[in-house]
């Protein structure tokens, strides 16, 4: 059986965001939805503030938390890539192709994973404290699955930008089509992968930085999942109050 093309694998990602997000707004959902992804932010903030310390570092940090887990409104880069996803691989270096899926991919599985938990959410007290009510609906969501692909298609993207920020070629290919992907009206998508690969560029142990990612969201995937209740909400607890300060957070140098 023929493997779909990336353009029809980038846009049926998109397509499955954009029914994701209009759900969301005519069941008012949608604030509840920013509330989770404003805690996820606060998580994963203070799970690598230790990367964040090291300035070579602090751009893959920034990386993955404003474009892959923020609370920003994606729409825009969304329906650009959408526009153009027939003609990524003539627009852009032909090696942006399968990043570009990837990217669409761990967003349609955030967006999914997100509602889900907004919806559950949404179903339990709103007195209930903050870190119960995430476990409780966390669990009741389930998606053991969709979390583990989840956390590979990002460790693949990841390995991937390792692997292109080495081409000096493509590098200087993409920032050729600076202008032209302005003039074309796909700046948000033009940014996506200047960040992603400046990033990249600029780490000095991308090995660690990808390792630590597989190994500190596997620790949280089974904490959330299985850990006792008091436990798993007393480390998030303590992830979000160090994400509300400076410095490092005392949890994650311990890991």
């Amino acid at each position: 059986m023929p493997q779909p093309s990336p353009a029809s694998t980038i846009r049926a990602n998109l397509e499955r965001v954009a029914d994701l997000r209009a759900r969301a707004s005519a069941q008012g959902e949608a604030a509840a939805v920013a509330e989770i992804k404003r805690l996820q932010a606060l998580r994963f903030q203070a799970s690598y503030a230790d990367f964040s310390a090291r300035p070579a570092a602090q751009p893959a940090v920034r990386f993955f938390l404003d474009e892959l887990y923020g609370e920003h409104d994606f729409s825009r880069r969304d329906e650009q890539f959408g526009r153009i996803a027939s003609a990524l691989e003539r627009l852009f270096p032909g090696a942006v192709a399968q990043l570009a899926v990837d990217l669409t991919e761990a967003h349609a599985l955030t967006e999914v994973l997100d509602h889900g938990l907004a919806l559950h959410w949404l179903n339990l007290s709103a007195g209930m404290p903050v870190a119960e009510r995430y476990v409780r609906a966390w669990r009741a969501v389930g998606a053991h699955g969709e979390r583990d692909r989840q956390l590979a298609v990002v460790q693949h993207m990841g390995r991937e930008l390792q692997r292109l920020t080495r081409m000096r070629s493509l590098r200087l290919g993409l920032r050729m089509m600076r202008k032209p992907a302005q003039a074309a009206g796909l700046d948000a998508l033009q940014h996506f992968l200047e960040a992603g690969f400046d990033a990249f560029a600029a780490l000095d142990d991308a090995d660690a930085f990808i390792g630590a990612i597989a190994q500190r969201e596997r620790g949280w995937i089974d904490r959330l999942f299985d850990a006792p209740l008091d436990e798993v909400c007393h480390l998030l607890d303590s992830e979000w109050l160090a994400a509300r300060r400076p410095g490092p957070s005392a949890t994650t140098m311990r890991r």
